[in-house]
């Protein structure tokens, strides 16, 4: 139960320290960090526990052997406090996706004149990258199940294989230009760019991968007819709208968190997190649905926080960890590697998309890597483009929700199909060497076009 009070808490002195210039409330960071990091180890699991407990522990050695004051302990901790703080405040945009019914029309377009399963590759691909932008994660499940009523006729070696490229690939696609995507803010804090900047770019790359993924989807299950009869009364013209308003949601979003990020000047990432919650009221509003949305939202905001205690656990202690680092000579050592490729743009991009395919595998959160990389990558940025830098980034790091057998989506997905993690992975690592390759490629067009 103390996790409902102490991470909203956390949050709220975070926000208010970003607000507020005084060094208690920078203190009082560092000891809410470390009581949620106390709280959190008897509920994190898995990989998020190990990750946790092992990036904790090399922290404080690294503390411990930098002749750093007891008092300095305390201000270690709040590097993730940004992304942490989007995870809380997500659920109120969540809840109006639900309260407003979005899901289930967009789910009835799965059920819409179907008639061979190379229609269902294209809707179950348009559904989830549509859904993705605004549920993230839940998105996975709600699909697949919507799914796996109209495919129980084929053989879970068909149908496997299907949900992996039909519903990963395309909440892949989404994320690379949707603007709560946390992989993307962070990239662009790191290349100092803007959002508005490279959003044409990332929406353009995003939109024609995914049209030629549904597209050849479709043709190569086009032979398998759909036995069923899934033709309801369903009223198009009425789904079109909620996609219409989904999207006019989304334009809102953007714009006032510009607004927003203009006027206080603190990054994008905050602003965001300073926007969520008043935007989702006034489109309640706007759907004259305040009060089911209020109804909705406060249990569904209680059992999310509570369910945070993974990402709590690892990100406060990985960001101890990487600032740690930072006081260490082995950084030093990695700088001087990145400075020896920085001149090499190409071999550059190489080497991130490389970078990240070896920390998924060896188990880190890609949010990890991109802060720790982040820290290596210091010395060059102000010579590397910030345009083809950042897209490099957000491309290389997304493909991870792809292949990487410790990422949540992927983690849901073969829980879903009762299936191993890395099974799935060997599926799509092919594709993501692929994809990775035409980005960067695609980024260096980009430094060539801004030189």
């Amino acid at each position: 139960m103390l996790r409902l009070y102490i991470y909203p808490l956390l949050v709220i002195i975070y926000i208010i320290s970003q607000l507020v210039t005084l060094t208690l409330l920078n203190y009082l960071i560092g000891i809410f960090a470390n009581f949620a990091i106390i709280i959190s180890l008897f509920y994190a699991r898995g990989l998020y526990l190990y990750s946790g407990i092992v990036f904790y522990v090399l922290g404080i050695i690294l503390f411990l052997s930098n002749d750093l004051t007891y008092q300095a302990f305390l201000l270690q901790f709040d590097s993730m406090l940004g992304i942490l703080s989007l995870f809380i405040m997500l659920p109120f945009l969540n809840s109006l996706i639900l309260v407003g019914r979005y899901d289930r029309y967009l789910s009835s377009l799965l059920e819409y004149r179907i008639s061979h399963v190379g229609d269902l590759y294209e809707r179950g691909g348009i559904v989830t990258y549509i859904l993705g932008l605004f549920l993230n994660i839940a998105t996975i499940p709600l699909v697949f199940h919507t799914l796996h009523k109209s495919l129980r006729q084929f053989p879970s070696s068909f149908t496997y294989k299907f949900y992996t490229k039909s519903i990963l690939r395309a909440y892949a696609f989404c994320l690379m230009w949707s603007p709560m995507e946390i992989m993307i803010i962070q990239s662009l804090d790191i290349a100092q760019v803007n959002y508005i900047t490279i959003f044409p770019i990332l929406l353009f790359f995003s939109v024609v991968i995914f049209y030629f993924h549904i597209k050849l989807g479709k043709r190569r299950y086009v032979s398998h007819l759909v036995k069923e009869d899934l033709n309801k009364n369903i009223s198009l013209h009425l789904i079109m709208c909620k996609i219409y308003e989904l999207f006019s949601l989304l334009i809102f979003l953007v714009i006032i968190v510009t607004i927003v990020d203009y006027f206080i000047d603190k990054g994008y990432l905050f602003s965001l997190v300073l926007s969520i919650i008043p935007i989702s009221m006034i489109w309640a509003v706007k759907l004259n649905k305040f009060n089911s949305y209020f109804i909705y939202t406060v249990p569904h905001f209680k059992v999310r926080t509570k369910g945070l205690a993974n990402f709590f656990f690892m990100f406060l202690s990985a960001g101890f960890f990487v600032k740690m680092i930072g006081e260490t000579k082995l950084l030093s050592y990695f700088q001087s590697l990145a400075i020896n490729v920085g001149d090499h743009i190409f071999v550059l991009f190489i080497c991130i998309g490389l970078y990240f395919f070896i920390t998924s595998f060896i188990g880190f959160h890609p949010l990890v890597s991109i802060v720790l990389l982040a820290e290596i990558m210091t010395p060059i940025l102000p010579e590397v483009k910030g345009i083809p830098l950042a897209f490099v980034l957000i491309i290389c790091s997304l493909m991870t929700v792809i292949y990487s057998p410790f990422n949540v989506s992927l983690s849901i997905l073969a829980s879903e199909l009762k299936q191993n993690s890395f099974t799935i992975s060997l599926w799509n690592t092919p594709y993501s060497i692929l994809l990775t390759l035409i980005a960067v490629i695609f980024g260096y067009g980009l430094h060539l076009v801004f030189s």
